[in-house]
């Protein structure tokens, strides 16, 4: 082996996420960490996302002690990766820098090695602060740069923007346009840069030739992390490691595939081949696989798919000749640049493995697949998913005017839902943008970011009533209340700056957690006294029967009995 390659495993956090709807319990995390610490991946992406939300929300779960539990099997044999949408942590809106510290700070003292930040605008200015206190705190920054199409336009649409001297653009999203983008966040003092295609558009041939232009451009690790649900995610993952990747991100094949990302036992055997190490204790993978499998079937209720790969073992099982040919040419045509052919070769190795076939809808609408099924989900509530054809046509022009942003979360979302509106007012006989989203109003405005492409003053001033940009003040900010619980014996609903953090960045949910364990503790603090007036109950009631019926008689005058008592009526002594 004369090159190396690093694997961040993602099964735990996006994996789960991607296809089981973060529905993984702590016990059935605990099962597999003993394996995942012998695995020796180079990172384990295992908190933030929807993490924190959902062991709240759908589990009961305290996320903090989730990190905890997690590094203390873990301990140094894997970094610990989470992953947070700088300024917005979580959430939409922004957040002042004293919650952003106060998180970072304290994630990274439960267990994070390295902060994957993100921002769904690439607005670099959004993920400046939590560089700042992720390295003040001893953590590593890992800067994403998200990949992202441009808005697809038909001849007939850029002709009438032309002929109203509104002409479309044609490129925004180059290659050029990444690359900057990661020297600009090295600059600002990223340890690590990750190109993060979270909707799995990015080709294979592109992918390459953007490792290999950031490789030339700047000094630290680069990072490649996409997903396989319009078909391109394992061929690009391939052509990235031709090109020079320094860490390339997996999941173990039983969460891999579809919506997640491109398995880890595929990509070690094309590194195999490639001559090229991940320093990965391969042994221990089939039994993390095992393991994972079942715990899968448990999760069958949130599994969309209930479609699993075949059993495969790194260390003992061979493949078919004709299989083992393909990852041959795949490398061939990787190499020629040969994109039809690779992804052809690339999907046929995945349907040998029986992971889900590519989402040909995804792909044709170059939207996240998760953008497409929330969107469709909208229209099906309201009985009118034949428009979904419309909604698909009209996203590029929403998005143009909304300043072009990154189809990521929440942006996607934000863009998807606002289609879906348009969409219905036209059927309404209504105009565009009758019916706004707050989050859209938001963007327009200015208050999440700077967008890709300048927003029209007269775009904006329709949309939120001025046609000034306002930017976000954080002096804006309303901490969140913490109420006292006189109910629960007066108690504080956030009694730590963990548990405050929790009600800062999710209010609805975290209030609900906490005050349903405030409420346990309670009523157990209430049942351990009625224990102890009980068993010193019967402490009494055994002394007393234990006496002469002269003795009680003395007892009773001396007044250390009544004669309620006797009759061992309890609450009465």
């Amino acid at each position: 082996m004369n090159r190396t390659i690093k694997i961040r495993d993602l099964t735990l956090r996006d994996g789960q996420q991607s296809l089981f709807a973060t529905r993984m319990t702590q016990a059935q995390v605990d099962r597999v960490l003993p394996l995942f610490k012998d695995a020796g991946f180079y990172a384990m992406e295992v908190w933030g996302g929807a993490v924190p939300d959902s062991v709240m929300r759908y589990l009961n779960e305290d996320p903090w002690e989730r990190l905890e539990k997690i590094k203390a099997v873990i301990g140094d044999s894997s970094k610990l990766t989470a992953l947070s949408r700088g300024r917005n942590l979580f959430g939409y809106n922004p957040y002042p820098d004293s919650v952003i510290e106060g998180f970072n700070r304290n994630a990274i003292q439960s267990g994070i090695d390295i902060m994957r930040i993100f921002d769904a605008l690439n607005d670099a200015d959004n993920i400046r602060s939590t560089i700042k206190y992720v390295k003040e705190n001893g953590g590593i920054a890992d800067c994403t740069v998200c990949y992202t199409v441009d808005p697809r336009f038909s001849k007939k649409e850029r002709l009438m923007g032309f002929l109203k001297g509104k002409p479309l653009p044609q490129k925004i999203f180059t290659i050029e346009y990444f690359v900057n983008k990661a020297k600009e966040l090295e600059s600002m003092g990223a340890d690590m840069i990750t190109i993060k295609d979270m909707a799995g558009l990015i080709p294979p041939v592109k992918s390459g030739i953007i490792i290999k232009m950031m490789k030339e451009e700047i000094s630290i690790p680069v990072d490649f992390h996409t997903h396989s649900t319009p078909g391109y995610g394992l061929a690009s993952v391939l052509t990235a490691i031709m090109n020079g990747a320094d860490i390339i991100d997996t999941c173990i094949m039983n969460f891999a595939g579809g919506p997640a990302a491109p398995a880890f036992e595929i990509i070690q055997i094309f590194c195999n081949k490639l001559g090229i190490s991940t320093g990965v204790n391969t042994p221990v993978i089939a039994k993390i696989n095992k393991e994972l499998k079942e715990i899968r079937k448990e999760l069958a209720d949130f599994d969309s798919y209930q479609i699993f790969p075949i059993e495969f073992d790194l260390e003992s099982d061979f493949l078919p000749y004709e299989v083992e040919s393909l990852f041959d040419r795949a490398i061939e045509l990787a190499d020629a640049k040969k994109e039809r052919e690779l992804l052809e070769t690339t999907q046929a190795i995945e349907k040998h493995f029986n992971f889900p076939p590519p989402n040909d809808m995804v792909r044709l609408a170059e939207v996240p697949g998760g953008m497409y099924s929330n969107m469709l989900a909208q229209l099906k509530q309201l009985k009118l998913d034949e428009l979904l054809p419309r909604v698909l046509e009209i996203i590029p022009g929403v998005r143009l005017a909304a300043g072009c942003p990154p189809l990521v979360t929440p942006t996607s979302q934000i863009v998807g839902v606002q289609a879906v509106n348009c969409v219905i007012d036209e059927n309404n006989g209504k105009p565009f943008y009758t019916n706004k989203s707050v989050q859209f109003v938001n963007l327009v405005k200015g208050l999440y970011g700077k967008t890709p492409t300048p927003i029209d003053p007269q775009f904006r001033k329709k949309i939120t009533g001025s046609p000034k940009e306002v930017a976000y003040n954080p002096d804006d900010y309303k901490k969140q209340e913490n109420p006292t619980l006189d109910e629960f014996g007066g108690a504080k609903l956030a009694t730590t700056e963990k548990e405050e953090l929790l009600l800062e960045l999710f209010p609805a949910v975290a209030n609900n957690f906490l005050s349903n364990r405030i409420e346990k503790k309670y009523m157990a603090e209430i049942n351990a006294i009625e224990d102890e007036k009980r068993r010193k109950f019967e402490e009494e009631k055994q002394a007393y029967e234990s006496l002469t019926a002269e003795e009680k008689r003395k007892k009773i005058e001396e007044g250390l009995y009544n004669f309620e008592w006797t009759t061992y009526e309890r609450g009465k002594t």
